[in-house]
């Protein structure tokens, strides 16, 4: 029951996340966290596997589309996730070994904070100017942030992602949703090897990872398939909902770690 109740938010998670560009980590991860029991390494590396078979899904399924990755600036955003996603794995790997549920606690403290600091800004987005940034050391450094805050939640990108590419870079919704996910490709990428050269892969039950996986496939491949039919509009609602659900479940594990 465990492995079809994971398989399921799994699909769910991804398919939301291929529609909006938030991964499905920033689901997934927090679910997990919430009724699972396992450690919240082995948590962050499932949902990480997840998450990275999802994007290379939804990447795949996005070619020949109306929407397009920006090809410069996209690629080094990708560029710095890809460098952040081993600093956020390193730093993970930190606070992990600080012992109790120290990883935790900031783990959801900073979704928390992201989460709600994303939200403010969704609901006042109409009104704030953004900009159009297009200086290449500052995509770096931008690809940079998000990859380490990728790596380190566990979560892929999620909300973070798309609130920086509205603002930073001035794009739509769907603009936004796929360059997310190109970010989110190279972030979890990048500290999945990490992980697999560094040998700091967390115990895990192989049935599990493989029901995850092939539910991110299918939630990806679903997700890019809806997306074409959806406006700007039906994707900012789903995005809004969906900041007010991940803020619930972080809220209530961040108690459960100090009960």
């Amino acid at each position: 029951m465990q492995i079809l109740f994971n398989f399921l938010v799994c699909i769910l998670a991804t398919t939301i996340g291929g529609i909006s560009g938030v991964g499905g980590g920033v689901i997934i991860k927090p679910v997990m966290d919430a009724v699972s029991g396992l450690p919240v390494a082995t948590i962050s590396f499932l949902s990480g596997c997840t998450v990275l078979a999802m994007t290379i899904t939804s990447m795949l399924r996005s070619i020949g589309g109306e929407v397009k990755v920006e090809p410069r600036r996209g690629t080094l955003l990708a560029i710095g996730a890809a460098v952040g996603g081993i600093v956020g794995k390193q730093l993970f790997d930190i606070v992990k070994d600080a012992g109790g549920s120290a990883v935790s606690v900031a783990q959801q403290v900073l979704m928390i904070l992201l989460t709600l600091g994303v939200l403010a800004y969704t609901l006042n987005r109409p009104r704030i100017r953004t900009l159009d940034v297009k200086n290449g050391a500052a995509c770096v450094v931008i690809g940079l942030a998000l990859g380490v805050l990728s790596s380190f939640l566990g979560i892929g990108g999620g909300p973070i992602n798309l609130a920086v590419l509205y603002y930073f870079f001035s794009m739509d919704s769907k603009t936004a949703a796929l360059n997310s996910l190109y970010v989110i490709l190279f972030s979890q990428g990048a500290s999945f090897l990490n992980t697999l050269i560094g040998r700091t892969v967390p115990e895990f039950e192989w049935p599990v990872l493989i029901a995850m996986v092939v539910g991110g496939v299918v939630g990806g491949t679903v997700g890019r398939s809806l997306s074409r039919r959806m406006d700007n509009r039906a994707v900012d609602r789903l995005f809004f909902w969906l900041l007010l659900v991940i803020t619930g479940i972080s809220v209530y594990n961040l108690i459960r770690c100090f009960l």
